[in-house]
């Protein structure tokens, strides 16, 4: 029993690191050769995030670039974020919990909380939401859309191997295109080059169209940012969250 319990922890250590060492080398690959420098422009920008640490993981440097300019900036929240916590954490409790902590993050990127938005709807649920609740959550982000006007959206990419980021792309998109507004939209990589590398999903167009924005001048900002979201820093691994503190951040347009 002693050595298959040795076993199992050490092919979950071993599995870490290869995507550790496989997310890394596509990061540099991706900053270095295969993508274009951007800077941080005076466009408006709404940034729509599942769960409530994805805003800052994958947009926290721009979010600070364009609020030090006073570019206005708002994040939606899509979800409720109840199952991503600590064992001894209630779904109830980790919900007011990680609400707080993503206005505590936002607050050191600059951005109000007159500026966060929730929508409450249940972790995990945004793939398979009945037509009337659908139709009910794209309604909303419609309203967000048209009462802001964001010249830039930031969302999850359409392959980012999570259920609710991927559902994220497809009800904004729809959003968009109902809300009738004009906007560039930009796909920010979670969970994509941590998961894609071993599942070979990932093809050489999903990588295409990428650009990358220095963030060095605020980077110290967006590690703090990260850390105060403390019921989730102990649930990811270290290997994922180091490409989060490095200096340039990944975009893609599609």
């Amino acid at each position: 029993m002693k050595n298959k319990q040795f076993l199992n922890q050490l092919r979950v250590i071993c599995g870490a690191n290869i995507r550790s060492i496989n997310a890394n080398i596509m990061y540099r690959w991706i900053s270095k050769f295969q993508s274009y420098p951007i800077t941080v422009n005076q466009k408006s920008a709404m940034v729509f995030s599942p769960h409530q640490d994805d805003e800052t993981l994958g947009c926290g440097g721009m979010i600070a670039l364009k609020r030090s300019l006073g570019v206005p900036v708002e994040v939606v929240f899509l979800t409720d974020g109840r199952y991503g916590r600590p064992e001894w954490i209630t779904p109830e409790t980790i919900v007011e919990i990680r609400q707080k902590e993503a206005v505590n993050a936002l607050t050191i990127l600059g951005v109000s909380s007159s500026e966060i938005h929730f929508v409450h709807q249940l972790d995990g649920s945004l793939q398979d939401l009945p037509h009337d609740e659908r139709q009910h959550v794209v309604n909303q982000l419609v309203q967000r859309l048209q009462s802001f006007k964001p010249g830039e959206v930031y969302v999850p990419h359409r392959k980012d191997v999570h259920g609710d980021h991927e559902a994220t792309y497809k009800l904004v998109q729809e959003a968009i295109a109902a809300s009738g507004i004009q906007v560039e939209l930009l796909q920010y990589p979670i969970w994509m080059l941590w998961q894609n590398p071993i599942s070979f999903n990932l093809k050489f167009e999903d990588m295409s169209n990428a650009y990358r924005l220095a963030i060095d001048s605020v980077k110290d900002r967006k590690k703090q940012a990260i850390e105060s979201y403390i019921s989730q820093m102990s649930g990811l691994p270290d290997g994922f969250l180091k490409r989060f503190f490095l200096p340039y951040e990944i975009f893609f347009k599609h």
